[in-house]
């Protein structure tokens, strides 16, 4: 075992949690993780048809129905994602609800907006009283995890921009960011994101401050996770370069490049992202949600797919048992090895 401030704080046996990848459905691979002794967090499902509210409150409802093991969520607070501050407002209220959720759902990782939105929320701030909730903000530049202390998270998840799906503009390697921001705030726990797939990349992660990994496309590529066949099928053989920075709705996004990711080429500037959020329409976001149908469907070469340049270093669909017993055996072996170095 591996024993670090986060599997402390959370009550978990393995340091590695599962990255949320909305707007798709992970409910059964949260809960392969979560079995599994590390910690499964659910997504901001928000493809077309569905209602991000009462989708959490059914993913949170299948949780405790098929394992008393931690799990968390992840509400997504771009001013442009649909629903979000009925989530705010509603999330908490649904977890105060339920005694089984409420002594489960003990993570809320909020991303992709401002810090500040949960914290504000009046039935959070109840919830924190009632409850062992702790609530990470994702920080892609240090400037943003200033603002993550300033809101007085109870952590952050650093991500570089190696990893899929929605970055920042500073592009930043996890590898460097996660060094400025543990000098800067030594003592805020930190899971690390963005490039992780094996037991060497945790090691890594702990001796630069991190308290545990989070992986999605490891994840994807296992036979618990909902993606479908095809999309799990571009992982195995897919390298660091099959991947880029596009144009998302909230903000740049790592792509596999396909079709539909050459038609979103990313924006030169913030400004002009900026900009482009702004001219946003309905019409115009419930197109980029059909993409994201369309690859949940598989058609991976038409929609939106998701993913890091981690795939370079993954070679295959595996169970996620032992995807996490090989990580933590892989740690383990590097963290002896380097010990041994030391005269």
């Amino acid at each position: 075992m591996i024993e670090t401030n986060i599997t402390k704080m959370f009550g978990i046996k393995h340091p590695i949690f599962s990255a949320p990848m909305g707007p798709f459905f992970t409910r059964e691979l949260a809960l392969a993780v979560s079995e599994a002794g590390g910690l499964g967090v659910l997504s901001n499902v928000n493809i077309a048809g569905t209602n991000p509210t009462k989708e959490h409150l059914e993913s949170m409802k299948f949780m405790v129905e098929h394992t008393d093991k931690p799990f968390g969520l992840n509400i997504l607070t771009s001013r442009n994602n649909r629903g979000v501050k009925e989530m705010v407002r509603k999330v908490p209220k649904l977890i105060m609800s339920d005694p089984k959720i409420k002594e489960q759902c003990i993570y809320i990782l909020t991303s992709a907006g401002s810090s500040r939105f949960l914290p504000s929320s009046k039935y959070f701030q109840e919830l924190r009283k009632v409850s062992e909730i702790k609530h990470f903000h994702v920080a892609p530049a240090v400037w943003l995890a200033q603002k993550c202390v300033d809101s007085k998270v109870d952590g952050m998840v650093i991500t570089g921009t190696e990893g899929g799906g929605h970055q920042s503009f500073e592009k930043v390697t996890t590898l460097v960011l996660l060094q400025q921001i543990n000098k800067v705030f030594p003592d805020v726990p930190k899971i690390a994101c963005g490039g992780f797939a094996t037991g060497e990349g945790l090691a890594a992660a702990l001796s630069l401050g991190a308290g545990a990994i989070a992986m999605g496309s490891r994840f994807i590529a296992s036979k618990q996770s909902e993606f479908h066949e095809k999309y799990k099928a571009l992982v195995p053989p897919g390298s660091p370069q099959d991947t880029g920075l596009h144009w998302g709705a909230f903000g740049p996004i790592r792509l596999f490049r396909n079709k539909y990711a050459l038609e979103h080429p990313a924006p030169g500037s913030k400004e002009e992202m900026v900009e482009r959020e702004k001219n946003l329409t309905m019409d115009d976001m419930l197109k980029e949600l059909d993409a994201y149908e369309r690859v949940y469907k598989g058609d991976t070469e038409n929609g939106a797919v998701l993913l890091g340049q981690s795939i370079g270093i993954i070679d295959s669909i595996e169970d996620v048992n032992d995807i996490i017993e090989m990580v933590i055996k892989q740690a383990e072996v590097a963290i002896k090895n380097n010990y041994s170095m030391i005269k």
